[in-house]
């Protein structure tokens, strides 16, 4: 599902260019994809996969590096003990439980188009917030596509509740983050300003609805395009990144060289 936006000639479809003033400021060897989600959004789990196929055929994907940053869909939503998602939405939405349940329908058919389970029935209404901090600590350890996994199975197959602090702690425990460390997270605010630096970075650069890709700071994706869009987009990032940072090539082979620390051979 694309969120509708106004894509400049110069793109090709479902692929945007950004100007160069909205531009993401990154900084890297690698070709940097950056990707804002929210926990709580069904299409940015079925976008996550359509992205992975689309980069398992992409012929330098070891050369791109990704980087996952926050959004929240609903940021003032609270605990609702005893309420599914079908009433949820369709009170938010002004439709009728039956018509949210029929969406919900729809939405599974599509994550099953990509191998995923979707399980609305067990899905617990929570406020995402805590989960995008938690998600800023594992980037510290390289893990932020590893946590992001892991928060989007356990809301959309296995009913967790994405609030619950014991269920964040077991969470960053299974990819290998120190309990204490997730525990002092909990405890403070820490990361609170990169969760919210991240959602105005979003605003900053007409971020309308995720999940929303940007590619090597120029070109964005919109939605959960089909993983041909996400090749194509990757193809003609690729291109023009490979043309600013070109790789070196050795001209003579060995030869006699000094190294740092003074030895020379």
């Amino acid at each position: 599902m694309a969120v509708a936006m106004a894509i400049p000639a110069t793109a090709q479809k479902g692929v945007q260019k950004l100007p160069a003033k909205q531009q993401v400021q990154t900084i890297g060897k690698k070709m940097k994809v950056d990707i804002w989600s929210d926990v709580q959004c069904p299409f940015c789990y079925i976008g996550k996969r359509k992205f992975e196929a689309a980069l398992a055929k992409f012929p330098n994907g070891k050369d791109i590096e990704i980087e996952w940053h926050s959004f929240q869909l609903d940021p003032d939503i609270t605990p609702q003990p005893g309420k599914d998602v079908y009433t949820y939405l369709a009170e938010r939405k002004g439709m009728t439980v039956e018509q949210s349940k029929q969406m919900h329908k729809q939405v599974v058919q599509m994550a099953a188009g990509e191998g995923l389970e979707y399980n609305f029935d067990k899905a617990v209404i929570a406020n995402s917030f805590d989960a995008h901090r938690i998600s800023h600590l594992a980037k510290k350890y390289g893990k932020g596509d590893a946590m992001e996994e892991q928060l989007f199975r356990g809301y959309f197959t296995e009913g967790k509740d994405i609030a619950n602090r014991d269920v964040l702690i077991a969470m960053a425990k299974n990819i290998g983050i120190p309990e204490q460390e997730v525990v002092d997270v909990l405890n403070s605010n820490k990361y609170a300003a990169e969760v919210e630096a991240d959602i105005v970075r979003a605003s900053q650069i007409g971020v309308r609805g995720v999940p929303f890709f940007v590619l090597d700071n120029k070109y964005a994706v919109s939605g959960a395009q089909p993983s041909e869009t996400f090749l194509q987009a990757l193809t003609q990032a690729w291109t023009e990144y490979e043309k600013a940072n070109p790789k070196l090539t050795v001209v003579g082979g060995d030869a006699t060289v000094c190294e740092p620390g003074g030895e020379c051979k």
